[in-house]
């Protein structure tokens, strides 16, 4: 198995470039985030699938170093 960190979307195996950042308000504290990672084919996708829904959403840059 590869070390490297891998986008979130069901069936993508590219690598991770970016970091999205959510929260479903009904169950979760405003200090808990949860965190999928996203290729740049996908980043789009994953966050816009999260601000549908009225989730709070952010994306930031992903670095292998954050994989640790």
């Amino acid at each position: 198995m590869s070390d490297e960190a891998i986008c979130s979307r069901a069936g993508c195996r590219d690598g991770a470039r970016w970091r999205v950042l959510w929260r479903n308000p009904r169950i979760h504290d405003a200090d808990r985030r949860k965190i999928w990672l996203a290729c740049d084919a996908h980043v789009a996708y994953l966050r816009d699938f999260l601000a549908t829904r009225s989730f709070p959403v952010a994306v930031e840059p992903f670095a292998t170093q954050d994989a640790s």
